[in-house]
Order: C-alpha cells, then sequence, then structure tokens
C-alpha cells in the first residue's frame, strides 16, 4: 500500500504542480486568447457533457483504439518476420526507411482519395503512424535475441509456434512494447490531425470549430481534455506494461538489489 501510494505520488506530482503554476501564472489574465485557468475550467463542465463526450470524445477513442490495434498487429507480425530472416532484412531495409521518413500527416490527402473521408480514413491515417515505431523496434528486439537461448532452445527440441512463441517473441517482448509506447502519442496526435481535416464529429473537429468561432476558453477545454486523455491513457498502457512484462521488471530489480 505504500509503494502504492508512493508512485501515485510521483505521477501525479509534476502535473499537479504545472497546473498551479498555470493557475498563478494566468490569474487576472484579460488576454481573449490567453483565459486563465479558473475561467477554463468553470467552462469545462458546460462544453464537455455526457451527450458530447458521447459525440466527439468516444468516436476518436474509437477510431484511435482501432488504427492501434491495426498497427500493433501489422507492426509486430512484420517486424516478426523481418528481424528473424537477415535476407528479408536487407531486402527491406531500404524501402522501410524511405516510408518511414514521409510523415504521415502529409498522407492525408492521398488516404482521402483511395478511402474517402469517413472512419476508414482517419483509422488509416493513425495506424501509418503508429506502425513504425512497432515495426522497428519489434525488429530490432527478435534480431537481440540470445543466441544461447535459441541454441538451448532447439537443443530441446523447441521448435516452430512454440519457439516462436516462449523464446523469440519473450524476449523481444520489452522493446515492442517501447514501439507500443511510442505509437500511442504519436496515435492521439494524428487522431487530432486526421479529425481536423475532415470530419463531422471527434475531438480534433470540435477544437477546430471552437477556435474558428473564437469560443477561446472552450477551445482551451478540449486541449485540456486531451492532455487528460493521452495521461489516462499512458497510466493504462503503464499498468498493462507491467503485468505483461512482470517478469521483467522481477528480473530488473532482482539485478538491481544484487548491484
Amino acid at each position: 500500500m505504500k509503494n502504492l501510494a508512493l508512485r501515485a505520488f510521483f505521477v501525479l506530482a509534476l502535473p499537479l504542480l504545472l497546473l498551479i503554476a498555470w493557475w498563478f501564472a494566468s490569474a487576472g489574465s484579460t488576454d481573449v486568447y490567453w483565459p486563465s485557468l479558473r475561467t477554463i475550467l468553470t467552462t469545462f463542465p458546460d462544453v464537455w457533457t455526457g451527450e458530447q463526450l458521447r459525440a466527439d470524445v468516444l468516436p476518436s477513442l474509437l477510431r484511435l483504439l482501432a488504427g492501434y490495434a491495426s498497427a500493433a498487429v501489422v507492426g509486430v507480425v512484420l517486424g516478426t518476420v523481418i528481424g528473424s530472416y537477415r535476407r528479408v532484412r536487407a531486402v527491406c531495409e531500404p524501402v522501410l526507411e524511405f516510408l518511414r521518413a514521409v510523415p504521415p500527416p502529409v498522407l492525408v490527402p492521398v488516404i482521402i482519395l483511395f478511402a474517402g473521408i469517413g472512419d476508414t480514413m482517419k483509422i488509416a491515417v493513425i495506424a501509418s503512424g503508429c506502425v513504425w515505431p512497432i515495426l522497428l523496434n519489434t525488429v530490432e528486439g527478435v534480431r537481440a535475441v540470445d543466441s544461447v537461448m535459441s541454441e538451448t532452445a532447439r537443443s530441446y527440441g523447441i521448435t516452430g509456434t512454440a519457439r516462436l512463441r516462449h523464446v523469440v517473441l519473450r524476449s523481444a517482448s520489452p522493446q515492442i512494447f517501447a514501439g507500443l509506447r511510442q505509437a500511442l502519442s504519436i496515435g492521439i496526435i494524428l487522431m487530432v490531425i486526421s479529425e481536423m481535416s475532415v470530419s463531422s464529429n471527434g475531438l480534433g473537429f470540435t477544437v477546430v470549430q471552437f477556435q474558428r468561432n473564437f469560443a477561446i476558453p472552450e477551445m482551451w477545454t478540449g486541449i485540456l481534455l486531451l492532455g487528460i486523455l493521452g495521461f489516462i491513457l499512458s497510466v493504462l498502457f503503464r499498468l498493462v506494461e507491467r503485468r505483461a512484462l512482470g517478469w521483467y521488471h522481477g528480473l530488473r530489480d532482482t539485478s538491481r538489489r544484487s548491484s
């Protein structure tokens, strides 16, 4: 219980300090474009009602989940194949480097041509940006599998699917989760960008509409809500990561104590 409280303190301390600094820095502000935090917080519950959350936040989260999950599947599968075979890696690396260098927002007009302006386009934009950190980290994680461990598994007859699951993916999982964490922040950014371009709902669309109508406090509430959602998703990801990589964190804690 004490460790949990200490961990919660370290997670919440800096955000609370920043909010306090923002409160005092903006107190008494008369700038139209820089309202006080008090004004923003007062406006927040009036804007983000239950109906507004269902109409804008829920569709955004569903698109983010669909794009992120698609990128995770594609990235892990392709990364495992590319990382496992040297010749495949040699052939694919130049193409991967070229595609990775293309910023996903630039692809929005191209994706619109093929996918239209519906949810498919937004999901494709999110997936196109999230896939790269997952793919590249998976490739490096698979390449870094200990050769002694691989030979030991082979000598015990652990091959095929069992070797892939218990040796390759398990050994590469810390790096795969590092890619998944990077992809989550990229996905949130692309979710907003895709909704700003052509959309009729979503957080990005709503924030732009507030800005165009000069509803500045309402616009800031949308930005604040995005930050809160990003924080919540990050905390949830940490919980999943701690559970999935419990063996890895246990080994690290043991090595730290022994040293």
